[in-house]
C-alpha cells in the first residue's frame, strides 16, 4: 500500500511524479502517454465538492481521470423498481471513469463525490481516437480494467468471509487508492469521505453489521474512526488480521 502524502499535489500528479495506486489507469499509464493527455486536458482539469455528482449522464460526452478524492458509483441493475437492489462500488485515485461510454456514448453511472475531488474531464470521441493512436495507452486502460475488476471481486463478491473481514479488506483498498498521509506522521492513513452506510451498501451488508466489524477493528487497534471520516493506524496489523482466518485473534483489553 502507497498512499499519496498529498493528492491534491497539482504540479507532481500533472508532472506524472505523484505515486498512484498499483493497477490505476495511471499507474500502468507510461509517462509520455500520460503527458499527452495533460497537454490536451490538463488545463480543464477541474474539482468537485462532496456530495456534488459527476456529470455522467447520457447526455456527457466525457470520461474522467481520477486525479484526487473519493467517489462512489452506483448501478441499478433492475431499473426503476421500488426497493431494487443497487449496486455500489467505491473508486480512487489514478482511475478513469465512464470507461462505457467509449463503446457506447449514451451509457450512464451514477457518480457521487464522497470528499472534495479532483478530476480531469476528457472528450469522449478525442479520448477514442487517442487509444487508436498510441497503443501503450489502450493497453494501459485495459490493464487497469483487468485489475479493477479482480479486485472488485476481492471486495465485493466475498459473502462467505465473516464482515470484519469484508469490512478491513476494503478498508484497506480505500486506504490504498483513495487515503492520505500527514508528513509528520506518516504512519496513519486517512480515508475522507466514506460513510459507514455507503460501506454497508457496497458491501451488501446490514449497517448494524458494518458498526460491530468497525468497533471490533477499533478494539485491535489498527483503525480509528470519526464523522466522514476513517484511519488506518496500522495497516501491517490490519493485514495480518485479515490473514489470520475466519476467526481473527481478540481484541486486546485495556490497559
Amino acid at each position: 500500500m502507497s498512499p499519496r502524502v498529498d493528492a491534491f499535489n497539482t504540479t507532481a500528479v500533472l508532472q506524472g511524479t505523484q505515486p498512484m495506486p498499483p493497477g490505476s489507469f495511471l499507474n500502468c499509464l507510461p509517462l509520455a502517454e500520460w503527458s499527452a493527455f495533460v497537454q490536451a486536458w490538463g488545463p480543464d482539469a477541474r474539482t468537485y465538492t462532496q456530495g456534488e455528482q459527476l456529470p455522467l449522464g447520457p447526455h456527457d460526452g466525457h470520461v474522467y481521470i481520477m486525479l484526487g478524492g473519493c467517489v462512489v458509483q452506483e448501478r441499478f441493475p433492475l431499473g426503476a423498481v421500488r426497493n431494487a437492489p443497487r449496486v455500489a462500488r467505491f473508486r480512487g485515485v489514478g482511475e478513469l471513469l465512464g470507461e462505457a461510454k467509449l463503446l457506447h456514448p449514451a451509457s450512464a453511472v451514477t457518480t457521487v463525490c464522497l470528499s472534495t475531488t479532483w478530476v480531469m474531464p476528457c472528450p469522449v470521441q478525442r479520448v477514442t481516437a487517442l487509444l487508436r493512436r498510441r497503443h501503450l495507452a489502450q493497453t494501459a486502460l485495459l490493464q487497469s480494467l483487468e485489475a479493477r475488476f479482480r479486485s472488485d471481486e476481492l471486495i465485493y463478491c466475498t459473502a462467505y468471509r465473516p464482515p470484519v473481514h469484508r469490512v478491513g479488506t476494503l478498508l484497506l483498498h480505500l486506504a490504498a487508492t483513495a487515503g492520505t498521509t500527514d508528513p509528520g506522521e506518516p504512519g496513519p492513513v486517512t480515508i475522507m469521505g466514506p460513510r459507514q452506510k455507503d460501506i454497508a451498501d457496497a458491501l451488501l451488508m446490514g449497517t448494524s453489521t458494518v458498526e460491530k466489524a468497525v468497533r471490533e477493528l477499533r478494539g485491535h487497534g489498527v483503525i480509528h474512526s470519526k464523522y466522514r471520516q476513517l484511519v488506518v493506524t496500522d495497516a501491517t496489523r490490519l493485514q495480518r488480521i485479515l490473514a489470520s482466518g475466519p476467526n481473527p485473534p481478540a481484541p486486546a483489553p485495556p490497559a
